[in-house]
């Protein structure tokens, strides 16, 4: 007797991927609402808002100092094999290619190349804005801070924003962006807020960044993500020019203007001695170039009937002078002797 096997959670989640090997109908696209540019505005603001505090050495700069001199990584140092690696996941290059491999995937199934322009354009928003700022402000991290309760400013470091809790945000955030159905962005928006939450505290749990420099990041990771809705015009203009590229790649050169051969009637050959000899015959027409498959031979295929016997008519065996055609009596042998 045989039983059905009973699927598993992964089998129904392979199986419902197989059902959708074509683009969607309608792809969802988020819009600049009312709402998202409120949040806009407000993280703008409360990114503005850290920066004058940490300028102005504030309450923010004594708050970065009291959490670097409680050293939190020799407070609990069981902990500190695993975030060194779980910090990784704030790591632009390793991230990025995670990010996009599953997101190529998804643009082959979808037929589209909107979640690899997104992503691109994400990261490279991501590079200037984050790297302008470092930059910019110069700011020095923990370990190399000179003066207590300063706000080491303008002092040639490249710390402030921090750069792993923006990456975090943005790679694992353009998931959620990018998600086909609300239930999927709800839990890939907690998902990506909890992993950018313990990058940015694992960064201060080290001692590579200051508290003000994690909060900044958060921030500026946030703005880009809200941002994206403006550029997506781009995205769309993007896509069509690089497919209409491919599409002119894959054309063959030389038949896409190539003017069409007229097609003649076909050509009636009368046998001789039929007695429609006389009968006017019309010229043949040259038949339009085509590529006969590597496994033909080239030519015209002419029936059986038509073709030219390879073979001589009749006997196969070579004549010979001692063998006597079947049906006809051998003559006589002379008998020798007495």
């Amino acid at each position: 007797m045989r039983t059905e096997r009973k699927l598993t959670r992964l089998d129904r989640v392979f199986a419902r991927l197989d059902r959708e090997p074509e683009r969607p109908a309608l792809l969802y696209v988020p819009d600049m609402s009312r709402h998202r540019f409120a949040l806009f505005a407000g993280t703008l603001a409360f990114y503005i808002a850290i920066v004058w505090a940490v300028v102005i050495t504030s309450w923010l700069v004594r708050l970065d100092w009291q959490v670097m001199f409680f050293r939190p990584y020799q407070q609990w140092p069981e902990i500190h094999a695993f975030v060194d690696y779980y910090v990784v996941l704030g790591q632009r290059g390793p991230t990025a290619v995670m990010v996009a491999a599953w997101l190529g995937w998804r643009s082959w199934r979808q037929h589209t190349l909107r979640p690899l322009l997104a992503l691109g354009v994400s990261l490279l928003l991501l590079n200037v804005t984050v790297g302008a700022a470092k930059y910019g402000m110069g700011r020095l991290g923990p370990h190399y801070a000179t003066t207590i309760g300063a706000n080491e400013m303008w002092l040639g470091g490249d710390i402030f924003p921090s750069g792993h809790t923006a990456n975090a945000v943005v790679t694992w955030g353009i998931l959620a962006y990018l998600a086909s159905t609300p239930r999927a962005r709800r839990w890939l928006s907690a998902v990506s807020a909890v992993t950018s939450l313990g990058v940015g505290m694992s960064t201060v749990y080290l001692g590579t960044h200051w508290l003000s420099d994690v909060l900044l990041g958060w921030a500026a990771g946030l703005l880009i993500l809200l941002a994206l809705p403006w550029c997506e015009p781009l995205i769309t203009r993007a896509e069509t020019l690089i497919l209409g590229l491919r599409d002119r790649w894959y054309t063959p050169r030389g038949r896409a203007g190539e003017p069409k051969r007229p097609v003649g009637p076909p050509v009636v050959l009368t046998p001789p001695g039929s007695g429609q000899e006389d009968a006017p015959t019309r010229e043949p027409v040259a038949a339009p170039h085509t590529r006969a498959p590597a496994y033909l031979a080239p030519g015209p295929h002419n029936t059986r009937s038509d073709r030219t016997p390879v073979t001589p008519a009749g006997s196969r065996r070579p004549p010979h002078s001692d063998r006597h055609p079947r049906n006809t009596a051998p003559a006589a042998r002379p008998l020798s002797g007495g």
